[in-house]
């Protein structure tokens, strides 16, 4: 028969165990795929000339490190950011492809893409080339852009740069008709 000693040695080693014991970790595989949907939804949005579509991607707390461009680090600025942006782009007539799709890489509720980009103009011309780093945050369940950063290939000053500042000119005679 049990005494009172080995039940209560008994209920502090299941509770012991209970404590110890690991949830399971998510499926990477999945999580990856989920990352790299928010990836193509970006790019969708970004094409489509869909700013707020875009915008709706950033965690409230993001931050977003464009070039030449001071770190917004908040929704309502990055919304502003990407209103003119998106614009100017679609305007331009640009669109901006994955050149090519880079790994996706996690761990628990944070998440990181490197990867290459093309930006090509109506005639399929690339403009621009260059790469981008996005750091993802799980909130509440669905991954967030909670960074966000990317740099031209290009030197300043060299054929890119100047057929960028060309187009983004265009742009904005395009935009103030």
């Amino acid at each position: 028969m049990i005494n009172a000693r080995q039940w209560l040695v008994l209920a502090a080693s299941l509770a012991a165990l209970v404590a110890c014991a690991k949830t399971p970790a998510p499926d990477s595989t999945a999580e990856r795929a989920a990352i790299r949907a928010v990836s193509i939804a970006w790019k969708n949005a970004y094409n489509a000339g869909d700013a707020a579509a875009v915008v709706a991607l950033y965690a409230e707390d993001a931050v977003l490190s464009a070039p030449g461009e001071r770190a917004l680090r908040d929704s309502s600025s990055i919304g502003r950011y990407f209103a003119q942006k998106v614009a100017e782009f679609s305007a331009a007539g640009l669109t901006v492809a994955d050149a090519p799709m880079g790994d996706v890489v996690t761990s628990g509720d944070l998440g990181f893409q490197w990867e290459t980009y093309q930006v090509t103009d109506k005639s399929g011309g690339v403009v621009d080339a260059g790469k981008l780093l996005t750091l993802f945050g799980r909130r509440n369940g669905k991954w967030m852009i909670i960074g966000d950063t990317w740099n031209s290939d290009s030197m300043p000053g060299g054929p890119a740069a100047r057929a960028t500042v060309a187009v983004a000119a265009a742009s904005n005679s395009l935009v103030r008709r």
